[in-house]
């Protein structure tokens, strides 16, 4: 959808170059992407609609409006009918050194009373700090309105001396976890690299 109005704008090509962006993103089905670029989009043209005097533009102006609004309400109720079914799927990318991103702000959204297992991949519960991350996340999920019966945990094995205290203390967060009615399910391999929640 190509959106009329000045050429010239710097707004307005602000705008069109997102919208573009967004109309591809919907096009590859990246639809939790494409939504951030048409609300945006739209914001941005609403800029632009607010200083145009033309009678002329101003009306195209509002139905290009209308129509990205109406495929972004579109996309948040297909997001929502998905996350509502249990096969919603964000991925998170974290930058090294990254702070503010902690799990009740990370899981916020998803911990509801429909949530009755979880699955964590992450190769490195290992140390000290791995672990005591890990166990944050657990209280969380038990703190939660959430009502986890399961947590399947897929880690990696150190292969050095920490070996020892690391089962050690996973199988305590497993007894810590037990206490609360909720089954902590391990399992080991050498072959995973990515975390994923």
């Amino acid at each position: 959808m190509a959106v009329p109005g000045p050429k010239l704008d710097p707004e307005y090509t602000a705008a069109a170059t997102i919208l573009k962006r967004a109309v591809e993103l919907d096009s590859e089905f990246r639809h939790q992407q494409a939504l951030v670029c048409y609300q945006e989009g739209i914001d941005v043209l609403l800029q632009v609609l607010k200083g145009t005097k033309d009678e002329k533009k101003k009306c195209n102006l509002r139905k290009k409006i209308t129509d990205y609004m109406d495929r972004a309400e579109k996309i948040k109720q297909y997001l929502d009918q998905e996350k509502e079914d249990g096969k919603y799927h964000k991925q998170i990318k974290i930058e090294e050194n990254a702070t503010g991103f902690g799990y009740e702000s990370l899981f916020r959204e998803y911990l509801n009373e429909t949530i009755t297992e979880v699955w964590v991949e992450d190769p490195y519960i290992r140390n000290t700090q791995q672990l005591y991350n890990f166990l944050r996340f657990c209280e969380m999920l038990i703190k939660g309105p959430c009502k986890v019966k399961t947590i399947h945990l897929l880690t990696s094995l150190d292969q050095d001396i920490g070996r020892t205290e690391q089962t050690s203390a996973l199988n305590e967060i497993k007894g810590s976890l037990r206490n609360h009615g909720v089954s902590l399910e391990l399992k080991y391999s050498s072959s995973i690299h990515d975390r994923e929640i």
